[in-house]
């Protein structure tokens, strides 16, 4: 996390979405991923809003994505995890960012089943939110960017 003289703190964020579990929500990444790096923030996982995305795992060796992802998640201030797509990989990020203690945000369409293991998770570090549309889900990303800020000043 690094802090300016103006105050505001920018995050390494580690964006989670479903890759190989389906990619209707791609244009939702892409909205938060841009919301994040307008507002100044570093998102470690450029590559999960891009719809090449498949093509670009396709270069890499599992083992080699792994290693990415948890050095990532390592390195990251703070989780946002769009969970609305059941995601093995997403579940798996979520679990291991709580056990290194992360903060975590887990945001999901209203209309959408959710895991119980997402929904019935007590921990202190997971914050989920439901959301009906964009501006909301953006609304609530702010929001919680801002907590998260205020925690670490």
């Amino acid at each position: 996390m690094k802090i300016f003289l103006s105050g505001w703190i920018v995050l390494k964020i580690y964006l989670s979405g479903s890759i190989r579990g389906g990619r209707e929500l791609q244009s939702n990444y892409q909205i938060i991923y841009d919301y994040l790096q307008n507002n100044g923030h570093e998102v470690l996982t450029h590559h999960v809003a891009s719809p090449d995305v498949i093509e670009i795992e396709n270069s890499m060796t599992n083992a080699e994505i792994y290693t990415q992802d948890i050095n990532w998640l390592q390195m990251c201030d703070i989780v946002i995890a769009e969970v609305s797509i059941p995601s093995l990989g997403v579940g798996y990020e979520i679990a291991y960012a709580l056990h290194l203690n992360k903060p975590v945000l887990g945001v999901y369409e209203v209309k959408r089943v959710i895991s119980a293991m997402i929904l019935g998770n007590t921990s202190p570090n997971l914050t989920l939110h439901s959301y009906n549309s964009i501006s909301q889900l953006l609304f609530q990303i702010a929001n919680y960017i801002k907590v998260i800020s205020n925690q670490n000043s």
